[in-house]
């Protein structure tokens, strides 16, 4: 079969090589995996679901991050937001985390009330990441996988802050917290 389009790569040799896929119907053919998930109709049509890897399971759920990430962005106050699925020891599944960059009209109290308002139960960040400022990739689209490297750990003057449903508030995570969480002390 002829190649249906020419992938020419990216700067990087180690990037290009992680997209290409070798051997996946017979022996020989090479696919590029773009990281989207599409949908084929009855008359053959393609349409864009979701991006692979976009996603979180959480309390038995899928969540959209870049659904969630709409929601926290119109909040009051927020400037840029990324969402993703964090691990949080002792528990199944990943959790979900924004990380946002804020201006003077933000408040924690604020994204509380607006994140109940907007998003059922299981897919409001259970922790919120403020950065002074966030990475982009050189097409603007802003990146996370250093983020979800960083799993709960605050860095670089970032702060983390986890929703604490029993004290109905954001409250800033430490590692005691952290701890309390893992061994099951706080209901989350």
């Amino acid at each position: 079969k002829a190649a249906a389009r020419q992938f020419d790569g990216y700067t990087d040799a180690g990037a290009t090589d992680r997209k290409i896929l070798h051997d996946v119907f017979e022996r020989g053919d090479c696919w590029f995996r773009s990281g989207d998930l599409l949908r084929r109709d009855a008359a053959g049509f393609f349409y864009f679901v979701d991006r692979i890897g976009d996603t979180f399971r959480w309390k038995g759920e899928n969540v959209s991050t870049q659904e969630v990430a709409a929601v926290v962005s119109a909040c009051a106050g927020i400037t840029d937001a990324v969402v993703y699925g964090v691990v949080v020891p002792g528990t199944e599944g990943r959790a979900g985390m924004a990380a946002i960059t804020v201006n003077d009209d933000f408040s924690l109290t604020g994204l509380r009330r607006h994140l109940i308002a907007h998003l059922p139960d299981y897919a409001r960040p259970l922790f919120v990441r403020i950065c002074m400022h966030m990475e982009t990739t050189s097409t603007f689209k802003l990146t996370k996988s250093r983020l979800v490297k960083e799993g709960l750990a605050p860095s670089d003057g970032n702060t983390v802050w986890f929703n604490d449903a029993t004290r109905q508030s954001f409250v800033r995570l430490d590692p005691m917290l952290v701890e309390q969480i893992g061994a099951g002390d706080l209901k989350i």
